[in-house]
């Protein structure tokens, strides 16, 4: 029986899938699947050119939706989410390894920046609290990255050679298993086009009561962003700023949403103002939009 199904999904992706398919050609007992959301740049042609398993949506179904459709399509009880810029430099043994009990629900391993260095802050972060998001969209987690709240958010003094417990490890390189996946009801495909629904991922697998791991027993190469590239300046800033924003209505209560919210709002403005010297109208519009997302999420109107 095939142990790990990997599923990759597409957007954009054809100078990295390449490469990525190649890393993942040494690997024994695993089903490979891409999931590709109506790239037109070549990336399909890739996966075919490696004789590789494409779903090839004719719309952009969104990252979250687009997971469930590989995780459905597939059969094998571990699933690894894998970006198409993520390059596996080791085996998944010390990921799978991590699920020697039922309770665990999902593990994510080391990766590697272009530096050759390890991505701390991003590979394994604890949960957000409402305090950590309104530091980062108000800009103070950039300014003062080593702040208390930011520190514990990003897991600054974590060791990356270490393997343990973690709330939110990465989903460009995360391993979970189907009965968890099953249990919690999938990627919530809400979360449209992408961001934010890794973290509700694994905030939902807490609440049922399984464990998340990290190890640096299973290492890639990661890139990062290579698809926010062919998004606008307004389309990327509403669409993280969106997400962000149901992630807080869906886990915060009343009084700490709507703090979000309003400091949503002054960042935007703030980046607006410092933006348009060099953004000009683009900036304007980007923030704008934001601020008038804010507040529809304020007073209760939800995404319009």
């Amino acid at each position: 029986m095939v142990r790990v199904a990997i599923v990759i999904v597409t957007y954009y992706s054809a100078r990295e899938i390449g490469g990525c398919l190649d890393a993942l050609r040494a690997l024994s007992d695993v089903e490979i699947l891409v999931v590709d959301n109506a790239s037109a740049d070549g990336t399909g042609v890739e996966v075919a050119r490696r004789g590789m398993r494409l779903i090839a949506n004719p719309d952009n179904a969104g990252f979250a939706a687009a997971v469930n459709q590989g995780v459905r399509a597939t059969t094998a009880p571990l699933v690894l989410l894998l970006n198409p810029d993520a390059h596996l430099v080791s085996g998944i043994d010390a990921l799978v390894a991590c699920f020697d009990s039922p309770k665990t629900g999902a593990a994510g391993g080391l990766l590697l920046g272009a530096d050759g260095k390890p991505q701390r802050g991003f590979m394994a972060r604890s949960l957000p609290t409402p305090a950590a998001l309104i530091l980062e969209v108000l800009g103070i987690n950039r300014l003062l990255p080593g702040n208390p709240v930011n520190w514990h958010y990003r897991c600054l003094d974590m060791d990356p050679m270490a393997t343990g417990l973690v709330d939110q490890p990465a989903g460009a390189f995360l391993m979970f298993s189907r009965s968890a996946w099953q249990t919690v009801g999938g990627f919530d495909e809400r979360f449209w086009p992408v961001w934010f629904e890794d973290v509700d991922f694994c905030a939902r697998l807490k609440l049922a009561g399984f464990s998340t791991y990290y190890t640096s027993g299973s290492v890639a190469k990661h890139a990062g962003s290579h698809s926010i590239g062919t998004l606008s300046l307004e389309k990327r800033e509403r669409y993280w700023y969106g997400s962000l924003l149901k992630y807080a209505a869906k886990h915060y209560r009343s009084t700490a949403f709507r703090a979000i919210c309003t400091a949503v709002a002054i960042g935007a403005a703030l980046r607006a103002v410092i933006g348009f010297p060099r953004g000009g109208p683009r900036a304007l519009a980007a923030y704008g939009g934001v601020i008038g997302l804010a507040l529809n999420w304020f007073f209760g109107f939800g995404e319009v």
